[in-house]
């Protein structure tokens, strides 16, 4: 098997190849594991505005250090939901629509929050 030359080497989860907690490589399972990875989705959301974002501005807006969010940002540019343009970092039109696709997930969320939260106060336990 010939390897592939440094640097164009895929670093995040692909489509069709095992994933963590999956080795079927479907679609769903692979967004999951690449969305679970430490800082993903906090990168999502500080780009959800749609300013373009310096590495610097992310770095601090993200709470992260540079080497994770070079990992992240690489893996997420190879999957092709972060695009890289002259004045910084943006989601691309795909990572749009995963922002839309994740909408009514974090709508049903809130109300499940409530819900615990709720639960949790009546049998007086902490918040």
């Amino acid at each position: 098997m010939k390897s592939k030359a440094k640097g164009s080497q895929r670093l995040g989860p692909q489509v069709g190849q095992p994933v963590r907690g999956s080795g079927s490589g479907r679609p769903i399972m692979v967004v999951l594991d690449l969305l679970g990875r430490r800082s993903a989705l906090r990168l999502l959301w500080e780009l959800r505005e749609g300013a373009p974002l310096t590495f610097r501005a992310l770095q601090e807006a993200a709470e992260t250090n540079p080497s994770l969010l070079n990992t992240r940002l690489r893996e997420l540019r190879e999957a092709g939901i972060v695009i890289h343009q002259g004045e910084g970092y943006t989601l691309s039109p795909s990572g749009l629509e995963l922002l839309q696709a994740l909408s009514p997930l974090a709508q049903w969320a809130e109300v499940w929050g409530e819900r615990e939260l709720k639960e949790r106060r009546s049998k007086g336990k902490p918040e």
